[in-house]
């Protein structure tokens, strides 16, 4: 399961990336494809479908690093959300302000937990447990 694993978070470090560029584009413009209230869902996104998906079994769960995982994903959208709220509504400064503020910070600590997750799993998988 391991390597399925280290496939679907360096999927999600890639996708979640993604998003300030998204979150940028909409301040810039004043719109998006992306709705507020789905943009705050965070089982749709790919990482949110596997987190919350029946692909991962019970120990892994009631791990640290998923539960790490799981909330600051959460947070990542509720702010990824707001940004889009702020940008649809002509907030400009604001969304900008959020975007290089809470959310960079959150989006950050999202990926360097992402990454030691994955470090983890690779020094079992390699030490053969």
């Amino acid at each position: 399961m391991s390597a399925d694993m280290i496939k679907e978070i360096n999927d999600a470090i890639g996708a979640h990336g993604a998003w300030k560029l998204k979150l940028r584009t909409a301040i810039l413009m004043g719109r998006s494809d992306a709705e507020p209230a789905t943009v705050r869902c965070d089982d749709r996104c790919a990482l949110g479908r596997w987190l919350y998906g029946s692909s991962l079994d019970a120990r892994t769960r009631a791990g640290k690093p998923y539960q790490v995982i799981r909330r600051l994903h959460a947070e990542f959208h509720q702010s990824a959300a707001t940004v889009l709220e702020d940008a649809l509504a002509g907030r400009k400064d604001q969304a900008g302000q959020r975007l290089e503020g809470e959310f960079k910070e959150r989006s950050e600590k999202l990926v360097r937990a992402l990454t030691k997750w994955k470090g983890e799993l690779l020094s079992s998988t390699s030490l053969g447990t």
